[in-house]
């Protein structure tokens, strides 16, 4: 069987549909930020120089949500070290092999 390739999907680019993404911001954020980033889960952790970066992971439903979650990184100031997209989100449960990127 064929596993499918994102450029497959007929009715809409895969930029446009829901993915696990990773955002790594320079700085602390506590768990009182969790619900301003719509509840993606935060991890703090300190590189081998001792810079503290806080790690931002879960589902974004598409290009804009992904914008407005930089565009609160921007005003609170943070900078900005990563954005990654891991995954995309099969609608009918988590991620599937057949979505991979």
């Amino acid at each position: 069987m064929k596993a499918k390739k994102m450029d497959d999907t007929p009715s809409q680019s895969w930029l446009d549909l829901p993915a696990i993404y990773k955002i790594v911001v320079k700085g602390h954020l506590d768990e009182h930020w969790t619900d301003w980033f719509d509840d993606l889960t935060m991890s703090v952790e300190k590189d081998a120089a001792g810079t503290v970066f806080t790690i931002l992971t879960g589902p974004v439903q598409d290009q804009g949500a992904l914008h407005g979650l930089l565009a609160r990184v921007r005003d609170l100031g943070l900078p900005l070290l990563e954005v990654h997209r891991l995954d995309l989100v099969d609608k009918s449960g988590p991620a599937s092999p057949d979505n991979k990127n």
